[in-house]
This record gives C-alpha cells, sequence and structure tokens, in this order.
C-alpha cells in the first residue's frame, strides 16, 4: 500500500474543560473527526477545531454519538431508532454550518464510542445511522469496523464504506476492540504502537490478544486524540509508516 489515512478524535473540549492537544495532533494525522457537541465540543470549541484543520490541510468528518456528554457518549443507549436518526442529521448538520465559516466542508462520518461499537452488531442502530447520513448526503462516507453491520449496511444503500484499524487499541480473537473497562485495552507505549501500525499497513493483519494474527483491510487507522502521550504516539506512527515507504493521505 503507498498510502494510510490516519483519523484522529478531536475537538472534545468543553466550556472551560480542555482535552488533548489538536494543534499538535494535526502536524501528523490527516483525517479529523470533530466532535459534534452531543459527546463533546461545544460551538466554540468545533469552530475552531474546524479552523485549525483549514489551515493544517486536515480533511473534516463528522464524530456523531450519543447524546450523552456525562458519559463521553462512551455508553450504550437504547435510543429510539428515528430519534438516533435525527441526532446524527442535527449533529452532522451543525458541523457542516461551523465548518463552512471556515472555509472547511464535512467529507465523512464517523460514529463515536458507544455508538460505534453499537453498530458493529445493532442492526436497528446501524440502519438509523446510515439513513441518516444517506438523507444529508449520499455521497459522505461512513467510517466503521471493519465486518461491522453499520458497514454492510452503508454499502447495500449505495454509501461509500470505509473499513478503520486503531493504533491504540487491543483487539479480540474476532476482530471487536478490547472493552475499555478491561486491563491493556488501550495501547500506550509508542514502539508498540508503531509496530501494530506498520503490520496494519504493510500485511493488512492485526495480532490479537490470544497471540493469534487476524487479516484486516483498513483504509483509515485511528491514533486517539485523548489518550495519554497521544501527540508523540502519532508522530510515532507516522513516522514508522512514512520510514517504511508509506505516505499520509486522507481517503476523502
Amino acid at each position: 500500500m503507498a498510502y494510510m489515512d490516519l483519523n484522529s478524535d478531536v475537538g472534545e473540549s468543553f466550556g472551560r474543560w480542555t482535552l488533548g492537544d489538536d494543534t499538535a495532533m494535526f502536524r501528523s494525522v490527516s483525517s479529523a473527526n470533530v466532535a459534534c457537541g452531543f459527546h463533546a465540543g461545544d460551538p466554540t470549541v468545533i469552530r475552531r477545531t474546524c479552523r485549525e484543520a483549514v489551515a493544517a490541510g486536515v480533511t473534516i468528518g463528522a464524530h456523531v454519538g450519543y447524546r450523552d456528554l456525562a458519559g463521553f457518549g462512551r455508553r450504550f443507549m437504547d435510543v429510539d431508532p428515528n430519534e438516533l436518526a435525527d441526532d446524527v442529521v442535527y449533529q452532522i448538520g451543525a458541523l457542516q454550518a461551523l465548518a463552512a465559516t471556515e472555509g472547511g466542508r464535512v467529507r465523512y462520518v464517523k460514529p463515536h464510542g458507544g455508538l460505534y461499537n453499537a453498530i458493529v452488531s445493532h442492526t436497528a442502530q446501524a440502519r438509523a445511522v446510515v439513513d441518516a447520513v444517506k438523507s444529508v448526503d449520499p455521497a459522505l462516507p461512513i467510517l466503521g469496523l471493519p465486518g461491522s453491520e453499520v458497514l454492510r449496511l452503508a454499502e447495500a444503500a449505495g454509501l461509500r464504506a470505509v473499513s478503520e484499524a486503531f493504533a491504540d487499541r487491543a483487539y479480540n480473537a474476532d476482530g471487536t476492540l478490547v472493552s475499555r473497562s478491561l486491563p491493556g485495552a488501550v495501547l500506550h507505549d509508542p514502539d508498540e504502537v508503531a509496530e501494530h501500525v506498520l503490520r496494519m499497513a504493510a500485511d493488512s493483519a492485526i495480532r490479537t490478544t490470544d497471540g493469534s494474527i487476524l487479516k484486516i483491510d483498513a483504509d483509515s487507522i485511528c491514533v486517539h486524540g485523548d489518550s495519554p502521550g497521544a501527540v508523540a504516539m502519532a508522530g510515532a506512527v507516522k513516522a514508522a509508516l512514512t520510514g517504511a515507504g508509506i505516505s499520509i493521505r486522507a481517503f476523502a
């Protein structure tokens, strides 16, 4: 593979509360999953994040999630599919407006946290997300876990389904992410993460928690912006990829 997209969750500060160093992350990544105000972010933070992404030449994506500020959107919520679809439309629309004020444009959608994990197998919620994205702009790709229900339904609906892998997360043998409630779910060693990413990009494979190698075809790799040492980790990932002759380029 000659190139790989690196994406990161950004714009997750809120009011006087600051999370991550988005400006520094933009030096390493090619795509920005911008929080849309439901799990994190407020209008001022979102607009500033879009401004910085545009200045850095980083592609803007809508990081939509459950309406769950208190839980940072990481809890599953049993939301009526119609309500969920409306929430997703609302979030995309808000980001489109704020991005436009800074000369940017929303080019893809990536669900966040609890919603992301739910729509790996939850058909009703996955369909709600797909229907919402298609109703706003059928040209918007959806970023999700390989083999997930949301990507299957996206393809069936004529949307572009983009498979994603995670640089700093451990994987179960079935290709799902290890729950954050379990030890070792988040990887912190930059060298370990770099090795993890090179295996994904060069060999289309990941090493799972039981030691087995799982084939995975990813068009984008996520480096979380809220992890400790996230900036150094993103830099290490970029350096490892470029050192292996793989350039960093947005998929959208």
